[in-house]
């Protein structure tokens, strides 16, 4: 074996982590709503963005991970745990924020933090009152009297303060002002430092994706379109502006081509050949990724992938 290889090898061994979160062939059906087949493993200590346009499945999946809804196919195992043996355990490692009010509007924060946190073996109140304080929450107002986006402050606090392994955040940031997104994804970088904790985040703030996630996971009417890392997604893309003709020299590697006033646009696929030196050509950000794929002619029926992660 030539040194090299050693080297990989211990590389390979010193940065191995165990997966916190393996899905497979995961469906629900909600009405006329199909989650249809989701597979993916996350591991520790990585930011998971979830993303897809309104209706595609997103909140349905999220729910299933914290035990809101029932899968009708395939096994979720978290934190090498299966949530049909072991749900109480499993709900133990599990913060999760939603929109809806799901603590007692008539109480104080105070008292809905004492109330729930006793369900929860982690939960430190000394730890909810810091961050109630942190985050400029009146732990004596009443829970009901808060604005939206206290409320989803309030539940973060909460899911924080029971020290989850996982954390599962359905569109929070939407309703932060942008100092406290911040605050917010700074949390979010130090949670999962200690590469033992993950982050499940949905959002359609695409900039924060770009930001914090390590992960990505685009779904689209209810179906797995794209998964992996997202350095292997960005690098398996390109951005192509310049004369349409040009761009459509490229063939099939077109995922979708934009005409504009003054030339043309598209997402395309990254073969490693070179371009047209006359076409600007740059990596795409999340949100013109999910753009494009959005608009392509054959949107949900093609299934694209990093090179980590499976599909």
């Amino acid at each position: 074996m030539c040194i090299y290889s050693v080297y990989i090898n211990i590389y390979r061994i010193c940065t191995w982590r165990e997966n916190m979160l393996k899905l497979e062939n995961i469906s629900k059906y909600l009405g006329s709503f199909r989650l249809k087949d989701i597979s993916l493993e996350l591991p520790d200590g990585y930011i998971l963005g979830l993303i897809g346009e309104n209706g595609a499945g997103k909140t349905t999946l999220l729910r299933l991970l914290a035990g809101l809804y029932i899968k009708d196919e395939g096994s979720i195992e978290i934190d090498h745990l299966e949530y049909e043996d072991t749900e109480a355990a499993v709900k133990q490692k599990i913060g999760a924020v939603f929109h809806g009010d799901l603590f007692d509007v008539r109480d104080t924060l105070c008292c809905n933090a004492r109330r729930y946190g006793q369900f929860y073996r982690d939960y430190e109140d000394g730890l909810m009152e810091s961050y109630m304080t942190d985050f400029r929450l009146d732990a004596g107002k009443k829970y009901g009297q808060l604005s939206k986006g206290e409320k989803l402050k309030f539940a973060f606090a909460f899911a924080l303060s029971h020290k989850p392994k996982l954390l599962l955040l359905d569109e929070p940031a939407a309703n932060f002002d942008r100092d406290f997104r911040e605050i917010f994804q700074d949390i979010l970088r130090k949670y999962t430092e200690n590469g033992e904790n993950s982050v499940i985040l949905s959002t359609h703030i695409t900039s924060d994706i770009d930001r914090i996630a390590d992960y990505l996971l685009y779904l689209e009417k209810g179906r797995q379109v794209m998964y992996g890392d997202i350095e292997s997604i960005r690098g398996n893309y390109r951005m192509a502006a310049g004369e349409e003709y040009k761009i459509r020299l490229l063939k099939d590697r077109v995922v979708h081509l934009e005409k504009g006033e003054f030339g043309a646009k598209a997402l395309v696929r990254n073969s490693g050949r070179p371009y047209d030196p006359m076409l600007k050509v740059w990596e795409p950000s999340i949100e013109e990724l999910m753009y494009h794929m959005a608009k392509r002619e054959n949107g949900g029926g093609m299934r694209e992938a990093g090179q980590k992660g499976r599909v």
